[in-house]
């Protein structure tokens, strides 16, 4: 059957995930009366509560005798490694872009990564039938992107098409509001060329993804570049430099079909397959014929620049909610992630009781943290640093973001300056429709660690950030993190509510009458810049004494409970965030006051 082999690719929120499930019921994949879910492709939990997808997916569709193959990839700049991977196995790309937004910093960065693999994008100009829709701008925007990235006359030539993924229907007039997907999947085979390989050559693999099956074990997905792959084959696994990994049979072939994976006897050069069978291969290996000696060429993978300290949970509470609490199995869970994903990297420290874990940012991290956790890992996770290179001359570099914010006119100037603060400089700012502002920012990676609820709650929760990796730049110096110092428990037991009713207010608290704290836990924010050793325990003493009045019913303020990523982003050098199964608890990195005390005048004199 004739091949095509196609990713969708876009900015976070476009809509590819939607657009794929019409492509789906569209080309008969699904019954007229089959139950599936929306966003189908977003197959894990935290993708289908996040409204994100994390891990890039391939699926394929058949359209007039043609079998598409189809990758549908993450829209969120933290996991851009995936995309990264996967442009290596197909032959064309749909660039999805919004009607209203237009091309945002991850459009940029998965747009330059296919150009530079020669590949001639199809543009979708999605969500048409918005109210605030402006095709026509927005497709001059991409035309400017495409020449700021420096395509080549092929690729500037691109073929445009108005969709709306939701509804179902594509054209390329700018006002169509009905119909189907046909005149998508007719471009797809007209401007997408079909797999150019050899089936005659010796059998040659290039893994770019790496998942597990519970009853076949590790499977190696990727595109077959040359030759014929047939069952129980003898199959060899080569590292970059040509060596040999391991050797073996694939024991089981699987090809694509809609959402299902389906065994196959054999396979053909331009097939996308997930092989098993070998036990020590990974993602950037080549599986091939034990006669080639020749590995292809894998795609560089843009480095990582942020780390977390991912160490044993050592407080008082330590394994009462969690079932994997060892420093062993966490270095197991650690390696094994960046085995398969090659956007992250682990190493031991000095220790072997903690790890630095590099990746693209907060949210990829966070993603890894929450997934543990519900493994039934415990936990304590540091505050991100960002990685620091030097130059030939011996100058200190860090990483620079490329920040876009839209934001109401009334706030923009609470932004400006809360990113001024942050070493951030005002690239360009630019009316954006409907009241607001489009601000771009050249900023430090440094500065925006823990930045974004503080921008939620300076823009009434109505702004939205967009992040990118831009390049390493000039060390910017200090810069100034949390502007409050945190309530510290002096004792351990349970949180009783006559304490509490007397330190609202000190600050906001993060603990409820009843729950468990521990010496050294942080249970509130101080209204302060210092930090205050509290008592949550204290209760009231009852005499035989009576008031002349009755007491006051006590009402607490419901207390503040953080998130994962908001506890990680609200900690300060000196303090860890502890996460169980059931809890997220922050805490100071030394629990004993007077330790903590001894270290901070260690630190002033050092």
């Amino acid at each position: 059957m004739p091949l095509r082999n196609v990713a969708i690719i876009a900015h976070v929120d476009h809509g590819k995930t939607t657009l794929v499930d019409q492509l789906f019921r569209q080309s008969g994949t699904f019954r007229d009366n089959q139950r599936v879910a929306e966003r189908a492709m977003d197959s894990n939990d935290l993708e289908r509560e996040r409204g994100i997808t994390i891990l890039a997916k391939c699926t394929s569709v058949e359209w007039h005798g043609v079998r598409i193959n189809i990758v549908d990839t993450p829209g969120h700049a933290d996991f851009g490694g995936e995309v990264e991977r996967i442009l290596s196995m197909v032959d064309g790309v749909i660039l999805l872009v919004d009607a209203a937004e237009g091309p945002m910093p991850q459009t940029k960065f998965v747009l330059s990564k296919a150009l530079a693999l020669g590949l001639r994008p199809i543009v979708v100009v999605n969500k048409i039938d918005r109210a605030d829709a402006r095709p026509q701008a927005v497709l001059d925007e991409v035309f400017d992107l495409f020449v700021a990235l420096g395509a080549n006359d092929q690729q500037l030539d691109f073929p445009v098409l108005y969709a709306s993924g939701r509804a179902g229907f594509a054209g390329t007039d700018p006002d169509v509001r009905e119909g189907t997907l046909e005149p998508l999947f007719a471009l797809v085979l007209a401007h997408v060329p079909p797999p150019a390989a050899d089936t005659a050559a010796p059998f040659r693999l290039l893994v770019s993804l790496l998942d597990r099956d519970a009853f076949v074990g590790r499977m190696l997905t990727g595109r077959i570049a040359d030759g014929r792959l047939a069952l129980n084959m003898p199959i060899r696994a080569l590292d970059s430099t040509g060596a040999v990994v391991e050797e073996g049979r694939a024991t089981k072939i699987f090809a694509f079909r809609g959402l299902e994976r389906v065994p196959v006897e054999e396979a053909q050069a331009g097939d996308i397959v997930s092989i098993a069978g070998l036990t020590r291969a990974t993602v950037a290996h080549t599986i091939a014929d034990p006669s080639v000696v020749e590995p292809l060429a894998a795609q560089p993978i843009d480095p990582p620049t942020i780390a977390i300290r991912f160490s044993v949970n050592d407080s008082p509470m330590a394994g009462r909610e969690g079932t994997k609490v060892t420093s062993r199995m966490i270095r197991d869970r650690l390696f094994l992630e960046a085995e398969g994903n090659v956007a992250i990297t682990v190493t031991e420290a000095d220790s072997r009781e903690s790890f630095e874990v590099a990746g693209r940012g907060e949210l990829q991290l966070g993603v890894l943290i929450e997934t543990m956790r519900r493994e039934g890992f415990e936990l304590t996770i540091g505050r991100p640093q960002v990685l620091v290179r030097s130059d030939d001359l011996g100058h200190r570099l860090e990483p620079y973001e490329t920040v876009i914010i839209d934001v109401d006119e009334a706030f923009q100037g609470a932004v400006v300056e809360k990113m001024a603060l942050r070493k951030a400089e005002l690239i360009d700012m630019a009316p954006s429709g409907g009241g607001k502002l489009r601000l771009t920012f050249s900023a430090p990676t440094r500065g925006l660690i823990g930045y974004h609820g503080e921008f939620l709650s300076d823009t009434r929760g109505t702004g939205i950030m967009n992040r990118l990796f831009d390049r390493y730049g000039p060390w910017k110096g200090p810069i100034p993190s949390r502007q409050t110092g945190v309530l510290v428990s002096t004792e351990t037991g349970q949180a009783v509510g006559y304490a509490l009713g007397s330190l609202e207010e000190r600050g906001q608290l993060m603990v409820s009458p009843g729950d468990p704290v521990y010496q050294g836990m942080i249970i509130g924010e101080n209204a302060r810049a210092e930090d205050l050793d509290v008592n949550p325990l204290r209760a009231k003493q009852l005499t035989n004494f009576r008031a002349s009045g009755k007491d006051d019913a006590l009402r607490l303020t419901p207390p503040r409970k953080l998130t994962l990523e908001q506890a990680i982003a609200f900690i300060a050098e000196d303090e860890c965030v502890e996460v169980t199964p059931k809890a997220v608890r922050l805490r100071k990195r030394f629990l004993d006051p007077h330790e903590r005390k001894r270290h901070a005048r260690a630190a002033k004199a050092g």
